[in-house]
């Protein structure tokens, strides 16, 4: 399969690099951490305005459609910009309420595209907490042909990436029930590693910038670090898993927006591909930049912490490599 981005969705991409360029992420990830969704929510709302929720909504319900290609060209930018808060979740959630009834979905996906609404979506399936339940509007439950709007967030347990806030979704008003929910809930399942997938590839690019401007301004022995052939071969290796990781999120992303019935399997090949290069930039990065790199004041922690989460979330590596093989 070939695939490059045409020029508008190019444009999209750049835009919204300028866009998260002039928001200070750092700064509203750090507050997002201490409790604070204030500068976390300006972004939201500025990211809402360029239309990157609208991504993920019919245009019956004030979307643009769902629109899997232009999603993971989205995240891959808010990944690079390690962006707070419950982003995936939020999609997620449109997806699934997208293909559910009219009673249940006009009631609150234009909330979603607007940006009014942050969502957050828990899958038991998948596991039993819900990312920023604290922080949503809205927090949605699957429970096998189960859906539910749950009453409150829960105890907030703690997380490797301390502004990624999990907590247990308590009870809550059933809003759907039966195999629409389930197959649903499978779809929005799928949209969710796509574009976790694309965050995580975002993430690492980042991980990798970073680094190489480091070691190329770092000396030792009166030359750059960079210089040091087993330097440029860790970041070597680096790039080539992420170079390797980004046709496979475009596959997915195009399988998923034609409907292809393998869609979900390339889903999960490009999540754990993806996961995988983002933690080995981090890694990398880790290891290069030496002490200075595991300091909170160092903005580069933010971006570290975020990799071994995103590598699980939505699925751990084990669960895509079996949902791959499972064809």
């Amino acid at each position: 399969m070939r695939f490059s981005l045409d020029a508008e969705q190019r444009d999209f991409a750049r835009s919204l690099d300028g866009l998260l360029h002039s928001c200070d992420t750092p700064a509203a990830i750090r507050a997002w951490s201490n409790g604070d969704q204030g500068p976390g929510r300006t972004v939201w709302g500025r990211l809402a305005g360029a239309g990157v929720f609208a991504l993920a909504v019919p245009e019956r319900y004030e979307g643009f459609g769902v629109l899997p290609v232009e999603l993971a060209v989205t995240f891959t930018e808010l990944g690079r910009h390690a962006v707070p808060g419950p982003l995936v979740e939020t999609v997620a959630a449109a997806a699934l309420l997208g293909r559910l009834d009219d009673d249940v979905a006009a009631a609150r996906l234009p909330g979603i595209a607007s940006g009014v609404t942050v969502a957050s979506l828990c899958l038991t399936s998948l596991g039993p907490y819900a990312l920023d339940a604290d922080a949503a509007d809205s927090v949605f439950v699957v429970d096998g042909d189960t859906l539910r709007l749950a009453d409150g967030p829960g105890p907030v347990q703690p997380s490797a990436d301390p502004a990624r806030r999990l907590s247990r979704p308590r009870g809550g008003a059933v809003l759907a029930q039966g195999p629409a929910v389930a197959a649903a809930a499978a779809y929005a399942a799928d949209v969710a590693a796509l574009v976790t997938a694309a965050q995580a590839l975002g993430l690492g690019r980042e991980l990798l910038a970073r680094t190489v401007e480091y070691v190329s301004r770092r000396t030792q022995f009166g030359v750059a670090v960079g210089s040091f052939q087993a330097v440029k071969h860790r970041l070597a290796d680096t790039l080539v898993a992420l170079e390797f990781a980004e046709p496979l999120v475009h596959g997915a992303a195009l399988a998923l927006a034609a409907g292809e019935d393998h869609a979900g399997g390339d889903a999960a090949a490009a999540k754990v591909t993806a996961g995988e290069a983002a933690y080995g930039a981090a890694r990398t990065a880790l290891q290069l930049h030496g002490a200075v790199g595991y300091t909170d004041e160092l903005d580069l922690s933010l971006w570290i912490r975020k990799a071994r989460p995103l590598r699980d979330a939505w699925g751990t590596p084990a669960a895509c490599r079996a949902r791959v093989l499972a064809g």
